[in-house]
């Protein structure tokens, strides 16, 4: 990786009476593209979080700028997170995030990272934030990447998208990403890609769908797919080969203990006949309530 240099400022956006994002300096950067991920709503199996800090983890990518706390979030909602010990506070955890840079390798483009929690308040000015802030960094393609629970298997790899560019959209169609269709709640994601649309972005998101039986770890399997997925529609490298280890051994764990679980076994077999049939629609709509998930945090243990 190519090493970074960076600008420095104390420039902070201007949202009404406040500032929505602090600079801390501002990186030098050449076609960058910008990938988000976002804790919340859209981050089943913690799939749009991870993807992200996975990104900027093998990147080596630094921070240079923060979302401020107050203006677009409410602890209410997400209530902040402590760490105490033996009566001692050690830290909070404050709902937020911050943006990430980092330089790839010769005539890859250079990427930048918005890892956050999704906001709770003031959508259109969150994103009207983010997007001058790319304005000025060069930035002309935006990428969010979301999850979704769905009636699909542990072992599919099933990624859906929607596009600004229709150029784009064929392109993702022959990387095998489904056209959305929907209609009903939104998250931050289609306000970027609206928002974005007016500006003059070429804006894409992408929705993994998820296992619904599989809650309480990041599923590796699919981060393995998506991050190929965007190194392909990016054009960057990324190395998978920590995802794929630990897929290997996440995917051993379930499977033990779907052979040891009739009930588990009959609900995948149901699944999985359904595939076959092309009926997920008829089962689309069920009831998960008497549907047996498997914890995941109960059964692996970390290391």
């Amino acid at each position: 990786m190519n090493s970074l240099t960076f600008k420095l400022t104390n420039v902070k956006y201007n949202f009404m009476s406040g500032q929505g994002i602090h600079i801390e300096s501002i990186p030098q950067l050449e076609t960058p593209i910008l990938i988000a991920g976002f804790d919340g709503w859209g981050n089943a199996l913690d799939v749009s979080r991870a993807a992200i800090s996975y990104l900027i983890r093998e990147f080596n990518a630094e921070r240079f700028a923060q979302i401020d706390h107050d203006l677009f979030y409410r602890y209410d909602e997400k209530r902040p997170i402590v760490n105490i010990r033996e009566g001692i506070l050690k830290d909070v955890s404050i709902p937020g995030g911050g943006f990430y840079a980092a330089k790839t390798g010769t005539g890859q483009r250079d990427l930048v990272f918005l890892r956050a929690d999704e906001p709770n308040i003031f959508w259109l000015h969150f994103v009207d934030n983010v997007l001058s802030l790319c304005s000025s960094l060069g930035v002309k393609t935006i990428i969010s990447v979301g999850a979704m629970y769905d009636n699909v298997l542990h072992s599919d790899r099933i990624v859906s998208g929607t596009s600004s560019d229709k150029e784009f959209l064929e392109l993702l169609k022959q990387k095998g990403v489904m056209p959305v269709n929907y209609q009903g709640p939104s998250s931050i994601h289609s306000i970027i890609n609206s928002e974005g649309r007016k500006r003059g972005f070429q804006c894409t998101s992408l929705w993994c769908h998820c296992p619904y039986y599989l809650q309480g770890a990041t599923h590796f399997g699919i981060l393995v797919h998506i991050a190929s997925l965007l190194s392909s529609l990016g054009g960057f490298k990324v190395n998978v080969e920590e995802l794929e280890s630990s897929w290997r051994e996440l995917n051993r764990q379930i499977q033990k203990l779907i052979d040891n679980s009739l009930e588990l076994q009959d609900m995948i077999n149901e699944l999985r006949k359904a595939k076959v049939r092309g009926s997920w629609a008829n089962i689309k709509d069920s009831s998960k309530k008497d549907k047996k998930v498997i914890q995941l945090q109960d059964f692996l243990k970390p290391g």
